[in-house]
């Protein structure tokens, strides 16, 4: 396994670390995960944000890109229940705009943990 895995496997386990001690503490959680990129991509693939009902987070899926609207919709996921698909694309000329080097597109899975 190389290093930079190895950093993504600490992280990951980090991240679900955290996540259970909230859980633990009797706080509702929220688990989001990046289950595919295309293009240019911040973080990589099984890269996991946790957040609780206080809106502690733990990780990221997007280096700060999206974090945001995922946390938005981890907070509706603890309320509701039901998990969500998003999708967050940027085109070529809307990645320079936002400083990044070029267009891509990232899918994550956000669910609560029961």
């Amino acid at each position: 396994m190389s290093g930079d895995n190895d950093m993504t496997m600490r992280g990951t386990e980090d991240v679900l670390t955290q996540a259970e001690a909230w859980k633990a503490a009797g706080r509702q959680v929220a688990l989001a995960t990046v289950i595919s990129t295309w293009g240019s991509a911040p973080r990589p693939a099984g890269s996991q944000l946790a957040v609780d009902d206080a809106m502690n987070m733990a990780g990221s899926v997007s280096g700060g890109c999206v974090e945001g609207a995922v946390i938005e919709a981890a907070n509706a996921v603890m309320k509701s229940g039901k998990p969500a698909m998003l999708e967050f694309g940027v085109s070529n000329e809307e990645a320079w705009e936002v400083g990044l080097a070029c267009g891509g597109r990232i899918q994550v899975f956000v669910e609560a943990l029961g």
